[in-house]
């Protein structure tokens, strides 16, 4: 293995030839071999996405050459495009305001940007510090790379993950419109509803998901860029926040603008936590529609069995032929890790001394994590369950004739009373809810045929 030494205000340290970075990354490197959690690349591209927009907008302000300029735009291009992904080694747990993977963007843009000055005879050298990282502070940076990273996933992974289940359900609820079938409350009989009612349901809670994580993105287009170290804007010009966040806008396709109150943006991440309270509240719907598949699916002989979901692999390693319902069980798991994430988002937000946040990159590592295990989950959960979910007609109907909370249908003629004590003398002797019925003289045949028909008995009112 050879090496190179190089040099930051502490002295020299030795950095494999073949890497990219420099001191400051290495040092990183070396004082925290904490974990395997690295720093998501989701934010190294965001953070190239900045670093672009803040050469761009440092040119158009005089304040960088425009041989500089392009030097600093094409190696963070270098990165967008993830030509560069193994120059970024550092892990999560290191300083809270995510410095090092500030300087360590700063360093792989100056030393890939250096190459290409040399490569076109430019004597001009860009600096980590001095050029990429000009009117910018890690304080300032790493929120603003945390907030389009973050915009950009759920766009792209987890809304539309949502959509296809949602999609799916939409299908179901209108196949399944005319299935009538015995609804339960508190895992006790209840009355009737249709199959396609049940799964408008479900459907319809990713749709105020999906409104509720729509509305909640919007805050993340206030980015802290402009801050600098405390939120004054020390060393960048007054308009600089304004132009990267332009700038990063037209990068990206995301509208983004500089925070109104950088002292704000620098110490709170409230924002980030009232996102991902709408995540959390997919989490919390996904979590019960999966339930509801695994119990209507239970059995096949010893459970509910009203609804048949495709067998995608053996599910004991002893009984032979068991099938199990794995994909809502992983489901389930995302939802719980979700769950703890957003615990972790919580406390850590609330944890802004003075002006800065020290708990930065586990705040947008456990955001990240949230969106791209729902987003797989739920991509996974529609496209090898939700899909072929089909009814089993026998047992729907069999529940459906043999409940004994038919009997609400009687309150208007008989009295809730009356009702009761028929539905208890059924349920008491094992009889029929039609045969209780008329030992009690209260009405005859006839009126029981008229009054108990489960078709009357789903009209959705709004």
């Amino acid at each position: 293995m050879s090496y190179r030494i190089e040099k930051d205000t502490i002295g020299e340290i030795k950095v494999e030839s073949d890497k990219y970075w420099a001191a400051q990354t290495e040092r990183s490197r070396q004082n925290f071999p904490v974990g395997k959690e690295k720093m998501p690349i989701e934010v190294i591209v965001s953070f190239a996405h900045l670093k672009k927009a803040a050469a761009i907008s440092n040119n158009q302000l005089g304040k960088l050459s425009d041989d500089k300029k392009n030097a600093i735009v094409y190696a963070c291009e270098k990165i967008i495009s993830r030509e560069l992904d193994a120059h970024f080694p550092l892990v999560v747990w290191q300083t809270g305001s995510g410095t090092q993977s500030n300087m360590n963007v700063n360093e792989v843009v100056s030393y890939v940007a250096n190459e290409y000055l040399e490569e076109k005879g430019i004597e001009e050298r860009v600096h980590p510090n001095d050029d990429v990282n000009k009117s910018q502070s890690s304080n300032d940076t790493y929120p603003t790379a945390m907030h389009v990273a973050l915009m950009q996933a759920v766009e792209e992974i987890l809304l539309p993950a949502v959509l296809r289940l949602k999609d799916t359900f939409l299908k179901k609820e209108n196949d399944f419109k005319d299935i009538i079938k015995i609804g339960r409350t508190h895992l006790q009989d209840a009355t009737p509803l249709t199959l396609g009612q049940e799964i408008s349901g479900w459907r319809y809670m990713l749709e105020k998901c999906e409104n509720l994580i729509d509305d909640s993105k919007e805050q993340l287009k206030f980015l802290a860029i402009g801050g600098t170290a405390v939120g004054t804007g020390i060393n960048a010009h007054p308009e600089f926040g304004q132009r990267v966040a332009r700038e990063i806008s037209t990068q990206t396709g995301y509208e983004f603008v500089s925070s109104p109150n950088k002292f704000h943006a620098l110490t709170s991440h409230d924002e980030v936590v009232y996102f991902h309270g709408a995540i959390k509240a997919l989490a919390a719907d996904v979590m019960k529609i999966a339930n509801d598949v695994r119990w209507l699916s239970s059995g096949p002989r010893a459970g509910i069995a009203e609804l048949e979901i495709p067998a995608n692999e053996p599910g004991s390693s002893i009984m032979p032929g068991k099938v199990n319902p794995t994909q809502s069980e992983m489901l389930t798991m995302v939802a719980s890790q979700v769950f703890g994430n957003d615990a972790t988002i919580g406390f850590a937000a609330s944890q802004g001394n003075f002006e800065l946040n020290v708990f930065k990159p586990v705040i947008f590592y456990n955001a990240l994590q949230s969106i791209q295990l729902l987003g797989d989950g739920i991509d996974s959960f529609n496209d090898k369950c939700a899909v072929g979910i089909e009814p089993i007609h026998e047992n729907i109907d069999r529940f459906l004739n043999n409940s004994l909370m038919l009997v609400t249908a009687l309150n208007p003629h008989i009295g809730y009373e009356n009702a009761a004590k028929i539905a208890k003398n059924a349920h008491n002797k094992g009889i029929t809810l039609k045969e209780s019925a008329i030992e009690s003289g209260l009405l005859t045949d006839e009126q029981f045929e008229e009054w108990i028909r489960p078709e009357d008995m789903i009209e959705s009112r709004e």
